[in-house]
């Protein structure tokens, strides 16, 4: 995409509301709309047509593509106008009409960490968190209070049901339903997404060891394959592995569940 940046590199047609914090080093493309609230916007590109009202603060080096929307009214009846705000952090890329909705009474913000992929047409509802290093296929759809830990990947069409948790390094089939809790490491698919198994694919790229996957496996059959009560599988890991960090998150995780986990 060719465009002539002027004055600070805002291009002529884009509009720069009087208040808004833009750093010097920020590209803002043809026909942005910047409202007044927003706190900050430093050292990104926002390509064109993207529209950043409320209370947003955007961090350094992030790509945001045409026709994004970022800090609009929440879809919640039970909003009031109160004062909540969008946070997002360094180094993503947010494609075409991905909208990110600003947070409630809540949590007071929906935030987005460092390093995320969010593709095309995914919708980031009031209050979710997403951590760092995370993948948001086209069209994923997280609802209200969603929180998803790091390096979690999402597929394409899924949508994820209000104040469910997916568990860092795990992975979710595209076109799944997701209305319970998605356990750390696991791979989930299906309407409604069970785990299928342990992410081994994503944890070897991500420099597991024999052993941490090999624990992991072991942890699964435990959880999910012995036909032991949830608390009782439980009390295994933690005989088991009392050392291993990993099954302790994911002991914790579950333990922290208030919707059940996809067993």
């Amino acid at each position: 995409m060719v465009v002539n940046f002027i004055n600070n590199n805002i291009h002529e047609t884009a509009v720069i509301a009087k208040g808004a914090k833009i750093a010097d080093n920020v590209k803002i493309g043809p026909y942005c709309i910047i409202c007044p609230q927003v706190t900050r916007v430093s050292g990104s590109i926002l390509e064109s047509h993207v529209v950043v009202e409320g209370e947003t603060l955007i961090g350094k080096d992030n790509y945001i593509f045409s026709f994004v929307s970022i800090g609009k009214e929440p879809q919640d009846l039970k909003f009031h106008g109160e004062e909540t705000k969008v946070v997002i952090g360094d180094n993503n890329k947010i494609r075409e009409f991905v909208t990110i909705h600003r947070g409630t009474e809540d949590r007071l913000e929906t935030k987005i960490g460092s390093n995320c992929l969010v593709m095309a047409y995914v919708h980031i509802a009031h209050d979710c968190i997403v951590e760092d290093n995370c993948i948001l296929a086209n069209g994923a759809t997280l609802a209200g209070h969603v929180y998803v830990e790091e390096y979690a990947v999402i597929g394409g069409l899924t949508p994820i049901h209000q104040f469910v948790r997916i568990g860092r390094h795990s992975m979710v089939g595209g076109a799944s339903a997701v209305n319970q809790d998605v356990v750390p490491y696991t791979l989930a698919e299906g309407n409604k997404a069970r785990a299928a198994y342990i992410n081994i694919t994503g944890l070897k790229r991500r420099g597991f060891s024999e052993e941490e996957i090999k624990n992991l496996r072991e942890g699964y059959k435990i959880i999910f394959k012995r036909g032991l009560k949830l608390e009782e599988a439980l009390v295994r890991l933690h005989e088991k592995f009392p050392e291993d960090k990993n099954i302790d998150h994911i002991i914790r995780f579950i333990r922290k569940s208030k919707r059940g986990i996809t067993r």
